[in-house]
């Protein structure tokens, strides 16, 4: 059944596609047609948004989890580069079965990983789905990625996602509203403030999952570019990819990127478990940003640069932990937006987050939410040319 409401939901979609298809269409700077996004999923009309400042730089956006399709920055020579992995079309991220991704999204419940899928709440154990390698992974199958939230354009520079996730969703416990603000500032920063309330006590932990290419070429994978920590330390994976529940120092590894380090010198390491598990990196450090149970919104907490086209992008975060992704599945096999297939490190994803499996970490910072009380996360990427 599964199979057949997802080919009829394509199908919904790409017979709306085509009926735009005689119109003459204004494109946007990313070369993406605004009517190739409007069209109708899981009942709830989608779109996409367009945010520009007056730099030039433009974001665009669709309600479809929330997601950054592209992102165009100016780069040295003042020529904009879309930085983000994308599709062209609702059609494709619509379909799980075909083109699943999370390129861009707002992801939740709970970002990263739950270990075997199972929560304790108020003395209560809970199953939630295993959708990877026996764990629970971005909320579920059907986490708030592949969810329509409603869009509401406050200003020119600002678009509130507002999303209602019933009790029971995914298993998680709890009516939770949720709310995604992305503001495109004049300093060429995209702000993404995240927001949520229960009324039964739940786990929350919202990320932005963009695959960055600061070379402004997908198919010019991102070894190249310079990769900075703020963090002392890490937790290690097991080889499903699930934290131990060890945090242990960064200094003299691999995953030290105290100073901007090109990810080619170890993200290809055989002989270092993490990535030789990972294929690469993916993982999650524990910011020094983050102290006496507070982040620092004001301090650097990553950054990425390309030497290729000099672009810098800089992370703030009042989150404990950063969950850095390099692109280990793509596999060069499915044309993505504009007909590019991404390969195998193509990109680097900067997830701002609480540690994963943190509500079987009692010793890490808290991830419940109880009623009464509000979800707060901030996260800034700022781009500049270096």
């Amino acid at each position: 059944m599964k199979k057949i409401v997802n080919t009829l939901l394509v199908m919904g979609v790409a017979a709306l596609a085509a009926c735009s298809g005689g119109q003459q269409a204004e494109l946007t700077k990313s070369g993406l047609n605004p009517a190739d996004f409007d069209s109708v999923v899981n009942e709830k009309p989608t779109k996409l948004y367009v945010l520009q400042n007056s730099r030039g730089m433009e974001v665009c956006i669709t309600n479809f989890g929330a997601r950054l399709v592209s992102v165009m920055v100016p780069d040295k020579d003042g020529s904009l580069k879309d930085v983000v992995l994308g599709y062209d079309n609702i059609h494709q991220y619509a379909d799980r079965e075909h083109f699943g991704s999370d390129f861009g999204a707002a992801i939740g419940r709970y970002a990263n990983r739950i270990s075997h899928g199972q929560i304790t709440i108020g003395g209560k154990k809970i199953q939630l789905p295993t959708n990877d390698h026996g764990h629970c992974l971005h909320g579920g199958p059907t986490g708030w990625q592949y969810q329509v939230y409603e869009a509401k354009e406050l200003n020119d520079s600002t678009l509130q996602l507002t999303l209602d996730s019933p009790d029971g969703d995914n298993n998680f416990p709890g009516n939770v509203k949720a709310t995604v603000t992305y503001t495109l500032t004049a300093d060429n920063a995209i702000d993404i403030k995240y927001e949520a309330t229960t009324d039964k006590e739940t786990v929350i932990n919202m990320t932005n999952h963009s695959y960055f290419n600061l070379n402004g070429d997908p198919k010019t994978i991102s070894e190249n570019c310079l990769l900075y920590l703020n963090a002392s330390n890490y937790t290690p994976a097991d080889s499903s990819y699930m934290t131990t529940g060890e945090i242990v120092p960064v200094e003299g590894t691999p995953m030290d990127f105290r100073k901007p380090t090109p990810l080619s010198k170890d993200i290809n390491n055989q002989d270092f478990v993490m990535t030789r598990n990972a294929m690469g990196f993916d993982h999650n450090w524990c910011l020094d940003t983050y102290k006496n149970g507070k982040g620092d919104i004001s301090a650097v907490a990553a950054s990425l640069y390309s030497p290729l086209t000099h672009i810098l992008l800089e992370v703030y975060t009042d989150e404990p932990g950063i969950q850095v992704y390099t692109g280990n599945f793509l596999d060069g096999k499915t044309a993505c937006k504009h007909g590019i297939a991404y390969p195998k490190h193509a990109s680097v994803c900067l997830e701002s987050q609480h540690y994963p499996d943190t509500p079987n970490k009692p010793q890490w910072p808290s991830a419940n939410l109880l009623p009464g009380k509000k979800y707060e996360s901030h996260t800034i990427f700022r781009f500049s040319v270096k």
